[in-house]
């Protein structure tokens, strides 16, 4: 991942067209004629043999001929000949080239090598950068780029669209333009063999022209760079996404067996939801879904109210709303007393509030004050059907009056129809007012926005701290996957894969193993009744579809006869089974005990999963099941278990108490670190799962294993880096650790700004800052540890809480060649050496990962970082500004750290 030569690529102030033509709808062509359409400042060279010039342009007959380096070139030259184009390109020093031609993956040449693979190659030799192969090209409407091959330009705007798909790309710009929607950028990827949609959002996601980013995808092959990139993009603007192969995905699934839990589609879903990116279900919801967001982003919940003059156009939003997911907001009882009397005429006032066929603008305009008044309100829907009566655009007059009043944009509008409503529906857009043609698309919007919200909050909440007493036993968990992965079959027996579970602190019950049914037979008194008897077999997953478990068995002549009886079903059903014996454990009596699971699948993109859902034997036919992806704090693991209907169940109802929700979350964040620490588990399913008002149980447990080579993480998030805590000592003698930051650490955080002198602050961030909010601390606490880093300097505090002394970060540009430092030592602890401490830390976590120069921009009048930079080897330069200088370190990847860090 790399924005490294896109500012060439999107902002280029020389172009050449290699295979430029003056044959009319010759791709040479049409792109030369966007370009010069276009109307870039700097030069458009055409590049082919045949020709003395293109559409009035001086052309040279070969890439050594042109009379200067373009910065980028765009080819469309015959198959053959792009790898030689590339090489050429890059040995005159061209920044990026985008390459037309498709299908070059499938073509080969004299010498027998894939031509796209060779293309990319001389690109990499020469640190050329490459969009494409069978990419469309690139438009820029503000600096009046199109090095494209679409029929129609793109209007200016602020929306950038990127795509990997060509065909999308035209129909969008055709759609677009007829309804005057702009654009800041419009990029189509193609085959993304260099360039793909990490690069992109990274440049677009900092790009100050653009104010939300639009995805068309079809599938991604470098999972952490999107994840990573996308996340950093989606804290600055909304990013929303159209994903293709939605069927395929749940064909794909459905004949799958060895994943029946969960489709490639749901876990591409649930890696959006994680990177803070809305997913809508096609082009037109996605524009609708920019607008609602741009006209609407301020509000915040989910309580909608409807207010209509027909009965079925307010049913029809409500049912929307309900299937989406929303909830319809619960009017106080002040404010149907008050509706009731401004409504004589009309049934008992609710929720949707129907006003009557003949409402008067004056009407609307009352209702929807007082609606907007009540706090269960987070905003209204206005619907409105023509009638006869009462002019539309005055209803439309009325709601926006309202609107004027009120403190944000909290108001929807759908005045349903056609011709009669055109008027209506301009005023609404003068006004900034969100409109629709129907009421169902009225609600999708407003989910969108819901939903947006959702993603944002996961991006930025603070997760509370794990329970002091959760320490994992890693080793003796370890030493378990090992025995499994010595075995060569990759599959645990039960009770090794609870004896895992069981390291990780999750509650499980007791297993024994016994060799044959005599010897089940004769262990059953130890282990009590009544008890549970299933079969021990390599070949069979799901014991309960092979009948191969008896339950509440009470006595040894009991399990005698339930065992034989196991013994012929399978003998039956699946004959080649091969039985190695028995498991016994004591049945769990819970009376309030709901089933639920708690799976692992391994996605081939995204690496391990988290499922959840209703357990028992059903778990296929019910299918109720959200998907995370891990690591999982408590917060997402909450909101992973809000996404299924078994929540409702976990509840209290009538005289049944509520499940140990705390505790069902906490399971899922200790799966979640299992996953963390043993890379060697693809597969678990624990099912069921008991959860009462006394907590969980793991009843059944299966596990799969594989061996891991190492090399890098199968997760797609990084997740919290161990093995970094460091244990120091300050001048006084003082003992700290410096360990990297957590979400957790933010009310320390908070604490440790509060004790910060005015000045020290002002030092820091180049104002006078008095406090930092919530989504300001987020930032700061929440790191993406793919590309971020903050080491904290921390020591238990009076009452046992940890105490934050100081804190250094840095934030490293895509291409890992510099990163950004910037310090901060409590004010009261200035003298001890913690400054520096934390320097060292950060310069030698760097200069580990290979990092090309960290960098500070520092206030001239800061003496005390300038004197500790200089001593640290830093260069001081001028700076951007009269205040300001840079202090900047060369790291030397060999070059030892000053001191261990």
């Amino acid at each position: 991942m790399s924005v490294r030569n896109l500012v060439q690529l999107f902002e280029p102030r020389s172009v050449a067209v290699i295979g430029a033509s003056n044959t009319p709808r010759h791709v040479g062509n049409v792109l030369m004629r966007n370009l010069l359409d276009g109307g870039i400042a700097g030069p458009i060279m055409p590049v082919n043999p045949k020709w003395h010039a293109v559409a009035g342009v001086l052309a040279y007959p070969d890439v050594a001929s042109l009379p200067e380096a373009p910065e980028l070139a765009v080819i469309c030259s015959p198959d053959a000949t792009v790898p030689g184009v590339v090489e050429a390109l890059g040995a005159r020093g061209t920044a990026v080239a985008v390459i037309v031609n498709d299908g070059l993956g499938r073509r080969r040449d004299a010498g027998g090598r894939n031509l796209r693979d060779e293309a990319v190659a001389a690109a990499l030799r020469h640190g050329m950068r490459v969009l494409g192969p069978g990419s469309l090209g690139v438009l820029v409407p503000h600096t009046g780029l199109n090095a494209s091959l679409s029929h129609v330009g793109a209007l200016p705007g602020r929306l950038a669209f990127v795509s990997q798909s060509g065909a999308i790309c035209t129909a969008v710009l055709d759609w677009a333009r007829a309804k005057g929607i702009g654009f800041s950028h419009f990029v189509a990827l193609g085959d993304c063999a260099d360039i793909d949609f990490g690069d992109v959002l990274d440049y677009l996601g900092t790009d100050p022209d653009t104010s939300a980013i639009l995805l068309y995808i079809d599938d991604i092959r470098e999972r952490r760079n999107f994840m990573a990139a996308a996340r950093a993009a989606a804290r600055n603007k909304p990013v929303l996404a159209v994903k293709s192969g939605r069927a395929a995905a749940l064909d794909a699934a459905a004949d799958d067996a060895s994943a029946p839990l969960v489709s490639a589609d749901e876990v591409f879903d649930a890696a959006l939801r994680r990177a803070g990116i809305l997913r809508v279900y096609d082009i037109d919801e996605l524009f609708a879904a920019v607008e609602t967001l741009g006209r609407a982003r301020t509000v915040r919940g989910e309580r909608l109210a409807v207010l209509h003059n027909g009965g079925g156009t307010g049913t029809m939003a409500v049912d929307e709303l309900r299937l989406g997911g929303g909830r319809c907001a619960q009017l106080s009882v002040e404010t149907c007393a008050t509706l009731a009397a401004a409504l004589p005429d009309r049934a008992p006032a609710c929720n949707p509030l129907d006003l009557g066929v003949n409402a008067s603008g004056e009407r609307y305009a009352q209702c929807l004050r007082t609606v907007l008044a009540d706090p269960a309100v987070t905003a209204a829907l206005v619907v409105h059907a023509p009638t006869a009566t009462t002019p539309s655009d005055e209803i439309a007059r009325a709601v926006i009056g309202v609107a004027r009043e009120q403190a944000g944009a909290r108001i929807l509008t759908s005045w349903v129809g056609a011709g009669s409503m055109e008027g209506a529906r301009r005023l609404f857009a003068e006004a900034g007012l969100p409109t629709y043609d129907t009421p169902s698309s009225a609600v999708k919007a407003f989910l969108h926005v819901v939903n947006f919200h959702r993603n944002q909050e996961m991006l930025m909440q603070t997760p509370p701290s794990l329970p002091s007493g959760f320490r994992p036993d890693v080793e003796a968990a370890r030493a378990v996957v090992a025995r499994a992965l010595a075995r060569g079959d990759g599959v645990m027996t039960e009770p090794d894969a609870k004896a895992v579970l069981a390291a990780y602190g999750i509650p499980v019950v007791g297993t024994r193993i016994a060799g044959s049914l005599a010897q089940a037979v004769a262990a059953a008194d130890e282990v009590g009744y009544p008890l549970a008897l299933a079969v021990l077999s390599p070949d069979i997953a799901r014991r309960w579809d092979a009948g191969g478990i008896a339950l509440h068995l009470g006595s040894a002549d009991e399990v005698r006869t339930a065992g034989a009886g196991i013994v012929k079903r399978i003998g039956e059903l699946n004959p080649p089974a091969r039985i190695a014996g028995f498991t016994l454990q004591p049945m769990v009596m819970r009376r309030n005990a709901r089933q639920l699971f708690i799976a692992v699948a391994d996605d081939a993109l995204f690496g391990p999963v988290i499922v959840f859902g209703e357990g028992g034997r059903a778990i296929d036919v019910v299918r109720d099941r959200a998907v995370g992806l891990p690591p999982l704090n408590l917060p997402l693991a909450r909101e992973l278990i809000a996404r299924t209907r078994v929540e409702r169940l976990l509840q209290a109802h009538r005289d049944r108490p509520a499940a140990d929700l705390d505790a069902v979350s906490l399971a899922l964040v200790k799966v979640s670190q299992l996953l963390v620490d043993l890379p060697e588990i693809v597969g678990l399913e624990i099912n069921p799962l008991f959860a009462d008002e006394d907590g969980v149980i793991c009843i059944d447990a299966q596990m799969q294993v594989r061996a891991f080579s190492g090399a890098g993480s199968r997760l797609a998030i990084r997740p919290y880096p161990q093995g970094l805590d460091e244990a120091v000592r300050l001048r006084d003698g003082r003992a700290v650790v410096l360990r990297p930051i957590r979400p957790e650490d933010e009310p320390a955080h908070h604490a440790l700004i509060a004790r910060m002198s005015p000045e020290d602050l002002r030092l820091r961030f180049f104002s006078y800052v008095r406090e930092l909010r919530h989504a300001q601390m987020a930032r700061l606490t929440q790191v993406d540890y793919d590309r971020e880093m903050a080491f904290i300097a921390t020591v238990a505090g009076p009452g046992g809480e940890p105490e934050t002394l100081g804190v250094v970060r840095t934030v490293t540009d895509p291409d890992n060649r510099s990163a950004e430092f910037a310090v901060l030592v409590r004010s009261d602890l200035k003298g001890k050496g913690l400054g520096r401490l934390l320097m060292e830390k950060i310069i030698g976590y760097c200069r580990r990962r290979g990092t090309g120069e960290i960098k500070g921009l520092v206030l001239s009048s800061n003496d005390g970082m300038i004197a500790l930079a200089r001593r640290l080897g830093f260069s001081i330069e001028r700076g951007p500004d009269p205040d300001t200088v840079v202090a900047r370190l060369a790291l030397d990847a060999d070059q030892a750290p000053s001191r261990a860090s």
